[in-house]
C-alpha cells in the first residue's frame, strides 16, 4: 500500500518537472526573439535619426510606417472579412498605440538624444514589469532599473522638458502595446494582428506624409534610411514581440526590455557618435544586472 500512495504522489511532481523542462526552449526562443528585437529597433531608430535633418521625425515616422504595412500586408495578408469584434477591437487600439508612440519616440529623439530618450521609454515596460510581479525578488530588480534610469535621465543644465515628456508619452504607449499586444497574440492566428494593425497605422499617417514629402526637398539617402527604419524598427519587432509574448509572460518580457536603454546606448555612441559619462555606464551596468538576476531566477523557477 505504501509503495502505491508514493508511486502516485511522486507522479504529480514527476509531470511537474517534465512540464517545466519542455518549457525551457520555449523561454530560450522567447529570449532570443525579444534580444532580436531590441537590436533591430535600436539599429533603426538611429538610421531615422540619420533621416531627421532632411525629412523632420514626422516625415521619417510616414515612411516608416508605409514600409512596415507594405512588408507585413504583403507576407502576411490578413483576412479582414472574417476578424470578429472581439478581434477588432486590440487591432484599432495596435494601430493608434502605433501612431503615437512611434512619433512621440521620434519627437523626443531629435530632442534629447536616442540614448536619453529610449532610456525613458523604457519606462513603459518597467512599469508592466512592476505590477504584474508577486516576487520581493523580481521588485527589487526593477527598482534597481528604475534608479538606474533615473540616473540616465537626470536633470542637466540643457535638459530639455518638452522632448523628457514626450519620451514619457512613448514609455505609456509602449506599456500599452505589451498588453494589447499579448491579448492581440491570443485572439489572432500568427502575425495578422500586427499586420491588421500596420496597415491601419499607415493610413493615418498617408496625409501628412503626403503633405511633408511635397513641402520638402527629399532625398534618395533619406528616403533609403527612413525605409530601412520602417524594416528594422516597425515590422521585425511587430512580429518578434508577438511570438515572443507568446513564449513568455508580460512580466518577463518588461523586465527583459531593459536591455533596450542597453542597446540604445551603445548605438547612439558607434553609429550617432553620441558620448556617455562614467555615470551612465554604471547605471547601463546596473539595469543589465538587475534584468540577468530576474530572468535567471525566473527560468530556474
Amino acid at each position: 500500500m505504501s509503495t502505491s500512495a508514493d508511486t502516485r504522489s511522486a507522479a504529480p511532481a514527476s509531470q511537474a518537472a517534465g512540464h517545466a523542462v519542455a518549457q525551457r526552449p520555449e523561454r530560450v526562443t522567447g529570449v532570443a526573439l525579444m534580444t532580436a528585437s531590441a537590436l533591430s529597433n535600436q539599429f533603426g531608430a538611429a538610421t531615422a535619426a540619420l533621416a531627421f535633418p532632411v525629412l523632420g521625425p514626422a516625415g521619417v515616422v510616414a515612411i516608416r510606417q508605409w514600409v512596415a504595412a507594405a512588408i507585413l500586408l504583403g507576407t502576411v495578408r490578413p483576412r479582414y472579412r472574417s476578424f470578429t469584434r472581439q478581434q477588432w477591437l486590440p487591432v484599432l487600439a495596435l494601430a493608434l498605440i502605433f501612431a503615437v508612440m512611434n512619433l512621440s519616440l521620434y519627437l523626443a529623439i531629435a530632442r534629447i538624444g536616442l540614448g536619453l530618450a529610449v532610456t525613458l521609454e523604457f519606462l513603459g515596460p518597467l512599469t508592466v514589469a512592476l505590477l504584474a510581479t508577486r516576487r520581493l525578488l523580481d521588485l527589487g530588480c526593477a527598482l534597481v532599473a528604475a534608479a538606474a534610469v533615473l540616473v540616465l535621465a537626470r536633470p542637466q543644465p540643457s535638459t530639455d522638458y518638452p522632448g523628457l515628456a514626450l519620451a514619457v508619452l512613448a514609455a505609456a504607449c509602449w506599456a500599452c502595446y505589451i498588453l494589447v499586444n499579448r491579448t492581440l497574440g491570443t485572439r489572432l492566428d500568427g502575425a495578422q494582428g500586427p499586420a491588421a494593425a500596420a496597415g491601419l497605422s499607415a493610413l493615418l499617417y498617408l496625409p501628412a506624409g503626403i503633405w511633408i514629402l511635397a513641402s520638402q526637398p527629399v532625398t534618395a539617402v533619406a528616403l533609403g534610411r527612413a525605409a530601412v527604419a520602417g524594416l528594422l524598427c516597425s515590422a521585425i519587432p511587430m512580429v518578434t514581440d508577438l511570438l515572443a509574448l507568446r513564449r513568455v509572460s508580460a512580466r518577463y518580457f518588461g523586465v527583459f526590455m531593459s536591455a533596450n536603454p542597453v542597446f540604445a546606448a551603445l548605438t547612439g555612441l558607434l553609429v550617432l557618435g553620441q558620448a556617455l559619462q562614467p555615470a551612465d555606464w554604471i547605471a547601463i551596468a546596473a539595469i543589465v544586472s538587475a534584468n540577468a538576476v530576474s530572468l535567471g531566477t525566473a527560468t530556474r523557477r
